[in-house]
């Protein structure tokens, strides 16, 4: 198989503020979001990083996607460095996620063209590529509309084909399914299979054990910033459920759940 992301020795760390110490009922001043990461993942699968909030999922995914930096270690996307060369990076990946913040005043139809523009697609690429996506979402029909009024499930669509207006080899999201209705969400999973089957990379972030069960290849399983256990769904879970497995694993590392 040929790797496409490998993730090695990732850590990061945050300074937590008054508010979090109180609130939080702590006196630490520093937290280890990601420690020691280390993954990779193929050609045409979907890898999934699972765990509960506050994990570490999403620290990992914004240093792949060179939103922020690693304190150590690096990753490397489609061969190149997520610390000597992020903005190559940035060519070859798109990443989506649910706090995606859209200026309520333009368009999807603006948008799709801006993004498209930033990332260099040619003209009549970039408009085929908009009827295309616009079409199979069904944006078409709110091209023009201002994403302030948008349904929550429409911003989601929006946001997804600008992630992926370059047509990238790698795709990350984070929590695709986050807080969409039924139907929107079946339209996303739908097109992640779409783009495995086109031989794209997908890496997402989710907490929720039947995404894992219907899309994934393999996956993840990150508690405390830390890979606890690895390996394709079969392999990890043997003949338990994939929640009855991680809560196994969640014991072992955190006691009891409550």
């Amino acid at each position: 198989m040929e790797e496409i992301v490998r993730a090695e020795g990732l850590k990061k760390t945050f300074t937590l503020s008054k508010k979090q110490q109180r609130i939080e009922r702590t006196a630490e001043t520093r937290r280890i979001a990601v420690d020691k990461l280390s993954f990779s993942a193929y050609r045409g699968e979907i890898y999934g990083l699972l765990g509960p909030n506050g994990a570490g999922k999403t620290t990992t995914l914004r240093m792949l996607s060179t939103l922020i930096r690693p304190d150590e270690g690096d990753a490397f996307l489609c061969g190149h460095s997520i610390m000597k060369e992020p903005q190559r990076v940035r060519d070859v990946i798109g990443f989506m996620t649910s706090e995606l913040k859209l200026e309520g005043f333009f368009t999807p139809d603006y948008l799709f063209d801006f993004f498209g523009a930033m990332h260099g697609v040619e003209k009549a690429t970039l408009a085929a590529r908009k009827r295309e996506l616009f079409s199979r979402f069904g944006i078409d029909k709110f091209s023009e509309v201002q994403v302030k009024n948008l349904s929550t499930g429409m911003l989601q669509k929006v946001s997804l084909v600008i992630s992926i207006v370059h047509d990238p080899e790698v795709v990350i999201f984070d929590e695709p399914t986050n807080g969409l209705d039924v139907i929107t969400a079946k339209v996303v999973t739908d097109f992640l299979e779409e783009l495995r089957q086109m031989g794209k990379s997908i890496i997402l972030s989710t907490h929720i054990f039947s995404l894992v069960e219907k899309l994934c290849d393999r996956v993840g399983i990150i508690i405390d910033g830390r890979m606890i256990a690895e390996g394709e769904l079969k392999e990890l879970c043997g003949e338990l459920s994939l929640e009855d497995r991680f809560f196994n694993i969640y014991r072992s590392v955190k006691g009891d759940v409550q």
